[in-house]
């Protein structure tokens, strides 16, 4: 297989490093399987690509399932490290609009600090 997938936690926040290749087949159900193995553990996940070399129509697709599967389990995705070739394939889809990226895994993580910070707390009546 040609994508290589590491989990590893930060704090409360889940992060999925892909390396290599996210294309047909093979890899693209690796990468859903391992995400529905996630799902049931976490709230928060970063899905890091700065080790992704190229991604196809086939894992664009299942970022997209993915991305229906985290927001139906109440589970936050944010995408980091993508490369400029990625990136620009995620704006020509309009992607881009869908998903929240961000330029570097420490930037995806301060992002879900700085979200919680913002949100009131569950313990106050309204």
């Amino acid at each position: 297989m040609k994508l290589k997938l590491q989990t590893e936690a930060i704090q409360d926040i889940t992060v999925l490093r892909c390396q290599g290749r996210f294309t047909y087949r093979d890899e693209a159900t690796a990468f859903s399987q391992k995400i529905s193995e996630l799902l049931p553990n976490t709230r928060q996940l970063v899905v890091e690509f700065s080790g992704l070399e190229i991604i196809d129509s086939a894992g664009l697709g299942e970022l997209v399932v993915v991305h229906m599967w985290t927001r139906a389990s109440g589970c936050a995705l944010k995408l980091a490290g993508a490369n400029a070739r990625i990136l620009n394939l995620l704006e020509l889809t309009n992607l881009s609009r869908v998903f929240d990226i961000h330029p570097t895994l420490d930037e995806a993580v301060l992002a879900f600090g700085s979200e919680s910070e913002e949100s009131p707390s569950a313990g106050h009546a309204a």
